[in-house]
C-alpha cells in the first residue's frame, strides 16, 4: 500500500461517512506520503467544510490511534499539508464548488476518485434518493472525466441492488433499463419526470413538509415495488450503478457492493461504529426492551461483513486496478464484500448471542433500573409476526385505551409506549425484512482474485477483507456488541 499510494491524489465524496471516516484515517495512518485528499464535505463555504470535517471527523474515537502514534502535533500538521476538505454537495454539477481555481487543481491533480457519498435510508424521500444516488453517482463521472490524471473511480454500491435474490447471486452488472420483476420498463427519465409531476401536485395541495416528506416516501416504495425492487435505496443504488456503466466510456471503473456492514474487525481498533444500521436497529430495540423478537429462519444467512473489511476491500482494488491505463476498456468490475458465502452467520445464532449478551450485560435505563431481557422470539416469515401483533399487542393496546376513555385513573404513558412499540416493530419488519429475510448467498469470485492479488502483494495482512478469519461468535460478544452499546446506546 506504501508504494502504490505514495505521491497519489485521491478525491472521496461522502467524506463524514462511516466508511469515509475509516478509509481516511487508514490512509493517513499508512500511508501518509499520499500526496493529497480532497475530501467532498456537504457545506456552505471552505471554512464550513473544514470545520465540519474537524467536528465530525478528526475529532471522533475513531482517530485516537493515529493522535497516539504520530503525535497530536505532528496529526494536526499532517491534516493541514494534505487534507483539503471541499464544501459541495453530489446532487450539482461539479458539485456546485464555485472555487474555479480550486476546481482546475483538481481536474490537472486527481488520480483516484472514491464515491462513498449516499444516502443509506430505505425509505428515502424519492426526490432526495434520486438527487444523491442517482443523478450524484453521473455528476461523479462527469467530473472524472474532466481530470486529465484520473486513473479509477471507485463506487461504493450495496450488494442488495439484486432486490430479494435466491440462490447464489453473481457479481455482475446491470444493463440500462433493466428490472427485476422482468414485467415492466424502466426508463429512468421517466421516473425523474414521475417525481417532478408529484412534487407539482403535492405543491398545489398546499401539504406542510411533513405529509410532503411522506408522500415522496410513499412514492419511492411504490416505484421501487413496481420495478421489482424492495425500498428506494436499493432501487436508486440499482440506477446510479446502471448510468455508470453506460456512460462510463473508457474510463476504469470498479463497483465495491458491500453487504450489511458492521463495527470494525481490527482497525484502527475493534467494536467502532457510528450511527444506527440495518441490524442495529433491533440490537438497540432489543437490548433497551423496546422489542423481543428477531427475524428470519433459524438456517437463513444473515450476511454482515465489518467496516474496515469494506475499507481493506476498496484499497485492494485501487492497488489491484490502478496500473491500467486510463482508457483500459472492459466491462465495469464488481466485487461482492460479503460473507454468506464462505462464513454464513445464521438468523438463529445473532438470536442468541443478543439473549447471552444482554444477560450478561443489561442496560442500565435511564432511571437506574436494569433492563431485562428475555430469549428473542424468532419469525420466520411477515404471516407469523402480524399474527404475533394481532394476538398479542393489539388487544392489549385496546384494553388501555377503553380504560382511558372510562377511568378516572388514565394510562396516557402505558398507551404511548405500547403503541411506539407496535409501530417500531412494524416499520423495523417491513424495512428489514429484504435483509434479514434474505435467502441468497453472494457469490464472491471477484472478490476472492482480489484477495489472492493482495496476497501475491504480500498485503493480505494489511488488507484483510477474508471473512473467513471472522469467529462470529467472539466478534458479536467481544466486538460488535459492547461496541454499539458504548457508540450507538
Amino acid at each position: 500500500m506504501e508504494y502504490f499510494l505514495e505521491g497519489k491524489t485521491i478525491f472521496i465524496t461522502g467524506a463524514t461517512g462511516f466508511l469515509a471516516k475509516i478509509l481516511v484515517e487508514k490512509i493517513l495512518r499508512l500511508q501518509p506520503n499520499v500526496k493529497k485528499l480532497f475530501l467532498l464535505v456537504r457545506a456552505s463555504d471552505t471554512k464550513s467544510a473544514k470545520k465540519r470535517f474537524n467536528d465530525e471527523v478528526m475529532q471522533t474515537e475513531l482517530f485516537i490511534v493515529l493522535r497516539e502514534k504520530i503525535g497530536v502535533n505532528n496529526l494536526n500538521s499532517l491534516i493541514e499539508e494534505k487534507v483539503f476538505p471541499i464544501a459541495g454537495d453530489i446532487s450539482f454539477e461539479d458539485f456546485g464548488i464555485e472555487n474555479s481555481e480550486m476546481k482546475n487543481e483538481m481536474f490537472k491533480e486527481i488520480d483516484i476518485i472514491i464515491n462513498s457519498a449516499a444516502t443509506t435510508r430505505f425509505d428515502e424521500r424519492y426526490d432526495i434518493a434520486m438527487n444523491i444516488n442517482v443523478q450524484g453517482a453521473v455528476n461523479v463521472l462527469n467530473f472524472a472525466k474532466r481530470c486529465v490524471n484520473v486513473k479509477i473511480i471507485i463506487h461504493v454500491s450495496t450488494a442488495y441492488v439484486c432486490g430479494e435474490g435466491e440462490g447464489i447471486i453473481q457479481e455482475k452488472s446491470f444493463t440500462l433499463g433493466e428490472t427485476l420483476n422482468k414485467n415492466s420498463k424502466l426508463d429512468i427519465d421517466v421516473e425523474k419526470k414521475v417525481i417532478e409531476e408529484k412534487l407539482k401536485e403535492l405543491e398545489a395541495q398546499r401539504l406542510t413538509r411533513k405529509e410532503v416528506t411522506m408522500a415522496m416516501r410513499d412514492l419511492g416504495i411504490q416505484r421501487a415495488n413496481l420495478h421489482g425492487w424492495p425500498n428506494t435505496y436499493s432501487f436508486t443504488k440499482a440506477m446510479g450503478e446502471m448510468l455508470l456503466g453506460h456512460l462510463k466510456e473508457n474510463l476504469q471503473l470498479v463497483i465495491i457492493r458491500p453487504t450489511i456492514i458492521t463495527s470494525t474487525y481490527k482497525e484502527p481498533f475493534p467494536g467502532w461504529i457510528e450511527g444506527v444500521k440495518t441490524v442495529d436497529s433491533f440490537i438497540l430495540a432489543y437490548g433497551k426492551g423496546v422489542l423481543n423478537f428477531c427475524f428470519g429462519d433459524p438456517n437463513s444467512k444473515i450476511d454482515m461483513i465489518p467496516g474496515d473489511m469494506v475499507v481493506n476491500s476498496i484499497l485492494a482494488a485501487i492497488i489491484a486496478h490502478i496500473g491500467k491505463d486510463r482508457y483500459y476498456s472492459s466491462q465495469e468490475l464488481i466485487y461482492h464484500i460479503s460473507s454468506s458465502k464462505r462464513n454464513p452467520l445464521k438468523s438463529s445464532d445473532i438470536r442468541l448471542f443478543l439473549f447471552q449478551y444482554f444477560t450478561k450485560n443489561p442496560w442500565i435505563n435511564k432511571d437506574g433500573k436494569i433492563i431485562k431481557v428475555g430469549m428473542p422470539t424468532l419469525f420466520s416469515n411477515m404471516d407469523s409476526f402480524q399474527k404475533y401483533i394481532s394476538t398479542y399487542y393489539w388487544p392489549l393496546l385496546k384494553i388501555v385505551e377503553l380504560v382511558n376513555v372510562l377511568s378516572w385513573h388514565r394510562f396516557d404513558k402505558t398507551y404511548t409506549d405500547l403503541k411506539r412499540k407496535i409501530d417500531m416493530s412494524i416499520r423495523l419488519c417491513e424495512l428489514y425484512k429484504p435483509y434479514v429475510l434474505f435467502h441468497g448467498s453472494f457469490d464472491d469470485c471477484n472478490t476472492e482474485r482480489l484477495r489472492m492479488t493482495m496476497k501475491g502483494y504480500n498485503m493480505d495482512d494489511k488488507l484483510n477483507f477474508d471473512p473467513n478469519c471472522i469467529k462470529w461468535e467472539d466478534y458479536f460478544m467481544k466486538t460488535h456488541l459492547p461496541g454499539a452499546v458504548k457508540h450507538i446506546f
